[in-house]
């Protein structure tokens, strides 16, 4: 395996680190990023009247949702609200069209964020060509390491050793040169070939350990032929959340009372200028990229301790507080995220093929990543 060039053809090349850098450049250059919004706006303008309305939006704000890494748009309640939060970005909130202008600098401000994001999560670009598998499967620890994967099956005395040899694949990752399996193209291309190669193989017969390792060997030397012949490129990245983003915007006051204040703007208020505290869990998203914390939805991890500190602080009782206080709460919410963030540390790898032609100037699209821990 090797890293690839980023024009996203499967032929290799230089090793590429997508930091971001791109993007700067893009948007730092006043000629060609107005030649890329000409060109984006063109393309969304269906109907041709120099103005998108919320439905020609709708394809620009699903690529943002991917590029974030967020699942597509109506399949998880939790990270549906921030498509909605990205296109009320463009609206300002209301059902009317958006000029060119408004587009443009609303796009320089996401697309800004993205390479902020990339700057600290840089993306590494792979190309899955069968030599990693080759090495891992003829190696040293090949039998250890599939005997243990072995024992995480779930009931492994049960179903057919067809099925344990899919959710083992499922369990490696490109350490061991097996590219997601999660993919439909991978899934059908490379690994179900590779299955149905073994002709003399009884993928039905009686599932022990031994059987389990000497089947699964046949089935990843086949994967690793059909990489050979198709390699796979893969986008790469990896991340520790471990609470310095959040301890880092604390100790910045100014930085955080500007961060606060943005986060509430828009929220409802009573006749009393009151906020109902069910709103700290959207504030706390708006807050999220200042703090480095992921989108909500996008980490399950994540989601956990956020989910236990609000419930912890009381956050869904559905009481009123004044401006200062509700600020206060989310400061503290904040600060026990930190705390958290500082005992267990969360590592998230992601792992995503590349069907898209990638950091090119003429494309919103990064990868959508599959996330595994």
């Amino acid at each position: 395996m090797e890293t690839s060039s980023s024009s996203g053809n499967r032929s290799g090349g230089n090793g590429q680190v997508l930091d971001g850098s791109n993007i700067m450049e893009l948007v730092g250059n006043e000629e060609v990023f107005s030649s890329f919004v000409d060109h984006k706006f063109h393309e969304l303008d269906k109907d041709r009247d120099g103005k998108l309305s919320v439905k020609e939006l709708q394809p620009a704000v699903s690529d943002i949702g991917a590029a974030l890494g967020l699942p597509a748009h109506g399949t998880n309640p939790d990270s549906d609200h921030i498509y909605s939060e990205v296109l009320n970005e463009f609206t300002h909130g209301k059902q009317e069209k958006v000029s060119k202008i408004e587009f443009k600098e609303v796009l320089s401000d996401i697309l800004l964020g993205m390479a902020a994001g990339l700057k600290r999560d840089p993306i590494v670009i792979l190309r899955i060509d069968g030599e990693d598998l080759l090495e891992f499967v003829n190696g040293p620890s090949y039998e250890s390491e599939m005997a243990s994967i072995f024992s995480l099956i779930e009931s492994p005395d049960h179903g057919s050793l067809h099925d344990h040899i899919i959710e083992a694949l499922g369990k490696l990752s490109v350490d061991q040169g097996i590219p997601p399996t999660s993919d439909s193209w991978v899934l059908n291309n490379i690994v179900e070939p590779a299955m149905l190669s073994q002709d003399g193989s009884d993928l039905d017969k009686p599932v022990s350990q031994e059987t389990f390792l000497e089947e699964f060997k046949k089935v990843a030397l086949s994967v690793a032929d059909r990489l050979k012949e198709q390699p796979v490129i893969v986008a790469h990245s990896e991340s520790t959340f471990d609470g310095t983003g959040v301890k880092r915007l604390l100790s910045n006051k100014f930085e955080l009372d500007k961060t606060l204040n943005s986060a509430i703007e828009n929220l409802p208020r009573d006749r009393n200028g009151k906020m109902s505290k069910e709103y700290l869990r959207v504030a706390l998203d708006v807050v999220a990229p200042s703090a480095g914390l992921p989108p909500v939805g996008a980490i399950q991890e994540m989601d956990k301790v956020i989910s236990e500190v609000l419930k912890m602080m009381n956050a869904d009782d559905a009481k009123s507080v004044k401006e200062d206080e509700f600020k206060k709460i989310l400061t503290e919410i904040l600060g026990s995220i930190m705390l958290q963030l500082e005992g267990n540390p969360i590592s998230v790898s992601t792992n995503s093929v590349v069907h898209e032609p990638l950091g090119s100037s003429s494309t919103l699209l990064q990868p959508s990543s599959s996330e595994t821990a």
